[in-house]
């Protein structure tokens, strides 16, 4: 088995994934480096040619790894790190991010174990990252039962143990409710580190209930972010914002100690500009996250952070600049 030829896998499947690249595509390099992973005579396979004997790697990943073996950079590799597009603003405040408030694993729609996305998050610097996998409720995305949600704690323990400075904070992006109650335990959600707030469903609520709905939610002690409020898409599959009345409802934010997620994901960047600058005006605090759902994925920090660089929100209004100490309960 060759470290380098591994890292090198891996590291263009995490430029493909930042780069929304198609999965197959991405699952190819990662299937690689796992095949890597048990391969004793990779000397002799490079020197003979024999790579692609084995399956699960290809023409492509087999000129990768042998490259990476020979102590190259692999080709592929140059190609999609010169391909990644950085924002020219928010520079100086991705800098300052010390972690992720909203992150994803397979233990519901997301696609890769917690500890991938774990050491993907440390190889980007961080600190720390909060787990945020979804409440049961969303059937579709795996959702956590309470059950599910206390096993996921002994692993996430058992994890910080092993990759400790770097820590992972405990958390559910738990759904929010047509009445605006949360779709979880309030005494598993208290024993949380983050609990972030979305709605995923009667999106077209009308303004007036849609209002009361998250108000109730960003009251609640437990609640630590209020995600994607408006819920809208604007990528390939496009969807419409949610209508309610953002002043009361960012007030209620404000008065609750209940910080503003800045979503990453290139097909959100939700909250658009102007409700982000009104949030910014009624003194809320943000987080910027990347809401990711594969370890490349984590790195889309950079669309959020141009963003509120644009809106005129620096770092001291943004929680995920802070140390996990100052995060976690």
């Amino acid at each position: 088995m060759s470290d380098d030829a591994t890292a090198a896998l891996r590291e263009i499947a995490f430029w493909l994934e930042r780069q929304n690249a198609p999965t197959y595509r991405v699952r190819a390099f990662r299937r690689a480096a796992a095949v890597l992973d048990d391969v004793d005579d990779l000397d002799r396979r490079v020197e003979r040619g024999t790579l692609t004997d084995l399956e699960g790697i290809g023409r492509t990943t087999a000129t990768v790894i042998a490259q990476a073996h020979r102590g190259e950079t692999p080709d592929y590799l140059v190609k999609v790190r010169d391909a990644a597009e950085v924002p020219e603003n928010g520079t100086a405040l991705r800098e300052a991010l010390r972690g992720d408030c909203h992150a994803h694993s397979d233990w519901s729609d997301g696609g890769s174990p917690i500890a991938e996305m774990a050491t993907t998050a440390r190889w980007l610097g961080h600190e720390w990252m909060a787990l945020t996998d979804h409440s049961p409720r969303l059937t579709v995305a795996r959702g956590l039962s309470a059950e599910r949600l206390r096993e996921q704690l002994d692993v996430v323990a058992r994890l910080n143990r092993e990759l400790a400075p770097f820590r992972i904070l405990t958390g559910i992006e738990v759904d929010i409710l047509g009445d605006g109650s949360l779709d979880q335990d309030e005494d598993l959600l208290a024993e949380l580190d983050v609990v972030v707030a979305s709605a995923h469903s009667e999106l077209r609520m009308a303004s007036g209930p849609m209002t009361r709905r998250m108000v109730t939610a960003a009251s609640n002690p437990h609640v630590d972010v209020l995600g994607h409020c408006t819920g809208r898409l604007i990528g390939d599959r496009k969807r419409p914002q949610s209508t309610f009345d953002a002043r009361e409802v960012f007030t209620a934010c404000r008065d609750h100690d209940v910080a503003v997620e800045i979503n990453s994901r290139p097909d959100r960047l939700d909250p658009p500009r102007e409700l982000l600058r009104l949030a910014r005006d009624l003194g809320c605090e943000f987080t910027v996250d990347s809401d990711a759902h594969a370890p490349g994925q984590l790195d889309w920090l950079v669309h959020g952070c141009a963003r509120a660089e644009e809106c005129g929100i620096g770092a001291d209004r943004v929680r995920n600049t802070r140390p996990a100490a100052d995060i976690a309960r």
